[in-house]
């Protein structure tokens, strides 16, 4: 069986600027794309450095795509169901197939957690007009002096709909389920920025008058866009399985130049510890990626 230099696993912008380094260092990779990028949903990104006018996230995507194969990068549009460490190598199985790496980079990022009731129709539907944003970091300037709602409670909800109240006034705080679960600090917190508290649950949801309409305990409400602050799923078991340590929230925990506790095997984007964005993951796959070749260069020289 043939042994790649590195499997990437994951396709997004951490994946893919690993990638793309790792081609033009001469290296035999194969990445391999399950097609759930995070960045996909992006209608378009303001925030990313060089796109002044913005650019939607999965013509972000196609353009690194097409640079990583530009460059001989194989990608496989395969979903890897196991990762172990097989001596001085990794094995890598997509059901029945099995691959051999001598390193491997996981950029498996995360996935948010969707309002309960929503289909997915009108998901993506809300998604691409702006109606549902996910991160307040990426696109809180769009919603500027906007009627805008949180859904969710607790720290993580408080937290959220303080960082929104940056670029707008106009805003509730909605329980996902019931009435909210609130510390005397998250009270006196919303109170001090003006905040509205609404109870739940929150359903029937639907696009209305070019708005984004749902049920709550205080009736239905309209809003010009919605953030659920629900968490989210950390795809880090792979890691777990080749035997990695995480953090009690399940990133995964690498050193300075991000190579987990299992020699050889890296980790960069959402999936570690840090900010959810495209430019911090492109920043850490560059160091990871630049790490595996010197790595490499330490047991065989590179050499054309």
């Amino acid at each position: 069986m043939d042994i790649d230099d590195c499997i990437i696993v994951g396709a997004g912008p951490a994946g893919l600027t690993a990638a793309i380094y790792l081609a033009r260092y001469y290296l035999t990779i194969r990445m391999f794309d399950c097609g759930t990028s995070r960045a996909s949903w992006i209608p378009t990104s303001h925030n990313h450095a060089g796109f002044p006018d913005g650019i939607n996230g999965e013509e972000l995507l196609e353009r690194m795509r097409e640079q990583a194969a530009k460059y001989g990068a194989l990608r496989e549009p395969k979903r890897v169901t196991e990762l172990k460490r097989d001596g001085e190598h990794f094995t890598v199985c997509c059901d029945d197939e099995e691959y051999r790496a001598r390193t491997v980079l996981l950029a498996t990022g995360v996935v948010n957690n969707r309002p309960e009731g929503i289909d997915d129709q009108l998901h993506d539907e809300a998604l691409r007009r702006g109606l549902i944003r996910y991160c307040p970091v990426c696109d809180g300037y769009e919603v500027t002096d906007k009627r805008v709602a949180v859904i969710g409670t607790s720290d993580h909800g408080t937290a959220e709909a303080q960082f929104i109240r940056t670029y707008t006034a106009d805003l509730t705080l909605v329980s996902p389920q019931g009435d909210h679960d609130l510390s005397e600090q998250c009270s006196r917190t919303l109170d001090d920025a003006g905040i509205r508290r609404v109870a739940g649950p929150c359903g029937g949801y639907a696009i209305e008058n070019g708005r984004i309409a749902l049920d709550t305990a205080d009736g239905r409400m309209t809003f010009d866009s919605v953030y659920p602050a629900l968490g989210s799923v950390i795809r880090s078991g792979l890691a777990v399985t080749a035997g990695a340590k995480v953090s009690e929230d399940g990133c995964i925990l690498v050193d300075d130049h991000l190579e987990t506790s299992v020699p050889g095997l890296f980790a960069a984007g959402d999936v570690v510890i840090g900010l959810d964005q495209i430019s911090h993951a492109m920043g850490q796959a560059g160091v990871a990626a630049t790490t595996i070749r010197n790595h490499l260069a330490e047991k065989k020289p590179l050499r054309r």
